[in-house]
């Protein structure tokens, strides 16, 4: 073919040629191609989090459990055993013990109480925020332990504020105190922040 002398195919050729190409492309086409942006569904359904206000908040509480300040005796030791690096109950959320029990939701009563220091006690636990726990930590929290047969001591904490888990031993090990801990944060876990009132 020289140059310039026309075309190797007359227009009705291209024509018929280029309606070939158009129904074979309508042929291949009767199926949806799949969406090559699917990948921001499946992102979207691998990051949506369907929880309950419930659960979203008992979550927070437990995994940011602030103590307070109430060891008159010698299981507060302990206490300290379990704070220090070996134990370490940071990792709970808990390494920050508060000095006002307005700061703080959980009262830990490692000691003896005696019916003097019991109003104040009291008082610790009334000035926290709701809502708040307590652990009775070793056998004199408990019951009163070796002391519980005298005049000045309280028969256990119970008697004076709302227990929610006890921690038994004179004085309890570190272990045992992280396992009460535990046992407070499946409590707190199922906890239920609203309930409709029965009427």
């Amino acid at each position: 073919m020289e140059v310039g002398k026309g075309h190797v195919y007359s227009g009705a050729e291209l024509d018929i040629h280029e309606g070939k190409m158009i129904e074979e492309l309508k042929e291949r086409s009767r199926d949806i191609i799949p969406d090559p942006d699917s990948w921001l569904t499946d992102e979207l359904r691998q990051n949506i989090l369907l929880t309950t206000v419930d659960a979203a908040l008992n979550w927070a509480r437990r995994t940011a459990i602030w103590p307070v300040i109430s060891f008159p005796a010698c299981c507060a030791f302990e206490f300290m055993g379990a704070a220090a690096s070996r134990f370490d109950i940071s990792r709970f959320g808990m390494e920050i013990v508060r000095a006002s029990p307005r700061q703080a939701d959980l009262m830990i009563t490692a000691g003896t109480l005696t019916w003097k220091m019991a109003p104040q006690i009291k008082r610790l636990y009334d000035q926290m925020a709701e809502p708040k726990w307590v652990i009775a930590m070793g056998a004199c929290g408990i019951s009163g332990g070796v002391f519980k047969g005298s005049y000045s001591v309280v028969p256990g904490y119970n008697h004076i504020v709302p227990v929610d888990v006890y921690v038994p031993g004179c004085p309890p090990r570190p272990e045992a105190l992280l396992y009460g801990i535990q046992m407070l944060r499946e409590k707190i876990k199922r906890r239920k922040s609203f309930v409709e009132e029965k009427k």
